[in-house]
């Protein structure tokens, strides 16, 4: 990648900056397919007995072939090649051996009976009365919004069109193009300088990632989260006199009502807003966030606000582990270690919970951002702490910090005063992970975007798993019917 640099002074060394450093290591795309299929590779022979090992055997064959085609043939046309087996071997290939020919993913099973249960009742919740006889698989953590990826399998799709995976992936690229088309090409005046190629390849590059990758192919639904605060985040990097800030805000208001990690997401952009815009300006962006988040839980769920306890039993009670039934996520983190002790080590852990929300909220009143670069990166360390600390929590949860920290590395990162509009940040690119932008721009979407054949499955599969080609899966004895 060659960034447009500024021109030093005469008789002056310049010292290279962050971007600098960046395009350095961006020239370099073999070297990223390599790291990832090492990456890949790990997966696959220490996974364990789950299906992660399905995706590890994928990823690493399309990464090895990636690194390969990008470090033999340095062309245009061997970059995009590159890419185009990156993302068939680590996202398309085992997204679609996964959701055709194995059991479903316990998220990807959730996330399916919550659409279904969200068309037949109104609600993506069952009660607690129901609860108490399904088994942790019963639980839905999400907030009504996740429940529309499940939509399809409620309507009586089978095979991979009904899959909750495919959508979750495709929306989660379509975000991510729109990001990077912020961040990469428009300048103070508001004109596109690089077109849709750097957002193309920006955002398949993104998704071939294993940060993005290997969730999407096991149906976990963080990616398009991800993707929507970035979203957020980029918008609020234009001119606050030519946008204003109600499309950042409605963007924040879907993603807090998909899922409760972005909420601190809102907390620190709130802050950030009122320390650049003042005060008024801030209150009206949490306002209108909040109202479209609560716009949307009513549009979609008018059942679930009649029975509150369900709410709460599935998206608070669970996730803090505070129900009969345990989540899964449960990796050897600080917080789960804590929580193995018995009561007294459970209510520590969740008393340092505590004392890490109000650590980050102490920063944002002491130092509070005051561009969206500042922000991302005082999010990503401040979820670092929440899932270091949280009872029930899983490794794969860090795809967070890591996707926020992506996002501010493709950002000048430069602080603009307070109360000033934020200009549009400036990543000037003649290409993107060793892809120019003109290739991207003409050959990038038909080969990123392509798919495999549908194949479907009539396997038998072990008791307690679903099948991909039933409609939706409910607990035994919920007395539920969809």
């Amino acid at each position: 990648m060659v960034i447009v640099a500024r021109a030093a002074r005469p008789g002056q060394l310049r010292r290279p900056d962050r971007r600098d450093r960046l395009a350095a290591v961006l020239r370099r795309p073999a070297a990223w397919y390599a790291g990832f299929a090492v990456y890949a590779t790990c997966v696959a022979l220490f996974s364990g007995p789950g299906l992660d090992h399905w995706w590890g055997e994928w990823a690493a064959g399309g990464y090895a072939a990636a690194a390969a085609v990008a470090a033999c043939w340095r062309g245009r046309d061997g970059q995009l090649t590159a890419l185009a087996a990156a993302v068939a071997g680590a996202l398309i290939a085992p997204l679609t051996w996964l959701a055709t020919a194995e059991p479903s993913t316990p998220d990807a099973t959730v996330v399916a009976r919550s659409g279904a249960l969200l068309l037949h009742h109104g609600t993506p919740y069952l009660a607690p009365a129901q609860l108490a006889h399904g088994g942790w698989l019963a639980y839905n953590p999400y907030l009504p919004v996740m429940a529309l990826f499940g939509v399809p399998k409620g309507l009586g799709l089978p095979g991979l069109p009904g899959d909750p995976r495919p959508w979750l992936a495709v929306v989660t690229f379509a975000i991510l193009v729109a990001t990077f088309r912020i961040t990469t090409g428009r300048n103070t005046t508001g004109r596109n300088t690089a077109g849709t190629g750097a957002a193309l390849s920006l955002a398949a590059f993104a998704i071939a990632s294993p940060v993005m990758a290997f969730p999407l192919a096991m149906g976990i639904t963080d990616p398009p989260v991800i993707a929507l605060t970035c979203l957020a985040l980029a918008l609020l990097t234009r001119r606050a006199a030519r946008a204003g800030l109600w499309q950042p805000a409605l963007v924040l208001g879907v993603v807090c009502a998909m899922k409760y990690t972005a909420w601190p997401a809102l907390a620190v952009i709130a802050v950030m807003v009122a320390a650049r815009d003042g005060t008024r300006a801030a209150v009206r962006f949490t306002g209108t966030a909040l109202a479209t988040a609560l716009a949307l839980t009513v549009a979609l769920a008018p059942a679930a606000l009649r029975d509150p306890a369900a709410i709460a039993a599935n998206t608070v009670a669970y996730p803090l582990g505070l129900t009969a039934a345990r989540s899964p996520a449960q990796s050897p983190l600080p917080g789960h270690l804590l929580a193995t002790l018995g009561p007294g080590g459970r209510a520590a852990a969740l008393a340092l919970l505590a004392v890490a929300g109000l650590a980050l909220v102490v920063s944002l009143v002491v130092a509070p951002p005051v561009t969206p670069v500042r922000a991302a990166v005082r999010l990503a360390s401040g979820l670092t702490a929440l899932f270091l600390l949280c009872p029930a929590t899983r490794f794969g949860y860090f795809i967070y910090p890591f996707g926020f920290l992506g996002w501010a590395a493709l950002s000048t990162g430069r602080a603009e005063p307070a109360g000033q509009p934020a200009s549009a940040a400036r990543f000037k690119a003649a290409s993107v992970a060793g892809i120019p932008v003109r290739a991207a721009s003409n050959r990038l979407a038909s080969c990123a975007a392509a798919s495999a054949p549908n194949r479907s499955s009539n396997r038998l599969i072990p008791s307690g798993s679903t099948s991909q080609d039933s409609v939706t899966w409910v607990p035994p004895g919920t007395g539920v019917k969809v």
